[in-house]
């Protein structure tokens, strides 16, 4: 899943960003409340966290843009402010949870998990493939009733093969969707992690889900919806 932070104390951005890193969640950072307009309108968030001091108390003018671009999109603010009614004029403005500073990270945590249990529908939760089951909200794998240990680059990666069986992904979209490089970046990140991948998820079993397409990247899918000469087998 991936969080949108807009948070203009550098410190505590840089903080929330590892914080959410090690949950596997992947994090974009903005101290600016126009870029954090700019990457709602392009780019799918699961949810957003906003501080209301965002150049000095303009949180609010982002909070009111987001009903009318992302009216899905849940937003979990941030605040100093203690009354009551500063916290019901935040949720009337279409926040779904206000936590108030200082905070606890592992609190903070479990608002957002709360937030995305209460807005999403079990089928955007959890993800299957055959006997692979990934939940995008505590961030658990299984196969076959067995828990798998994944790293959140590796979680990451697997979510985005996930949400694209059956079609084929390019490393470049890899990239740029679990690593958030450009278009162009020359690296074997993809291919190792891949590996990694992909001896902890077949592990004992000799259905293979992930498969090299030649000359384009990975595909996953059960090996009855194979097809064509175009995979790759795994040597793992």
């Amino acid at each position: 899943m991936r969080l949108l932070v807009a948070e203009n104390d550098p410190a505590l951005a840089t903080f929330l960003q590892e914080g959410f890193d090690h949950e596997h969640y992947a994090v974009d950072v903005t101290g600016d409340g126009d870029d954090a307009k700019y990457w709602i309108e392009r780019r799918h968030y699961d949810l957003a966290i906003l501080d209301l001091n965002i150049e000095r108390g303009r949180g609010t003018h982002v909070l009111q843009f987001v009903p009318a671009k992302r009216s899905q999109l849940p937003i979990l603010v941030l605040s100093s402010q203690s009354r009551a009614e500063d916290y019901a004029r935040v949720l009337d403005l279409g926040a779904d949870d206000l936590i108030l500073k200082p905070f606890l990270f592992p609190e903070l945590a479990a608002r957002v998990r709360a937030v995305l249990r209460r807005v999403a529908s079990s089928a955007e939760t959890a993800l299957w493939l055959d006997d692979l089951q990934l939940n995008c909200v505590d961030h658990s794998v299984k196969r076959a009733g067995r828990v798998i240990e994944l790293t959140p680059k590796e979680f990451g990666l697997l979510e985005c093969l996930m949400r694209n069986a059956g079609k084929h992904v390019t490393r470049a979209q890899i990239l740029n969707q679990v690593w958030k490089l450009p278009n162009g970046t020359l690296t074997n990140v993809v291919d190792v992690y891949v590996n990694y991948l992909r001896s902890k998820i077949n592990g004992p079993l000799d259905r293979k889900l992930i498969h090299t397409v030649r000359g384009i990247g990975y595909q996953m899918n059960t090996v009855a919806d194979r097809a064509g000469p175009q995979f790759v087998e795994s040597k793992e």
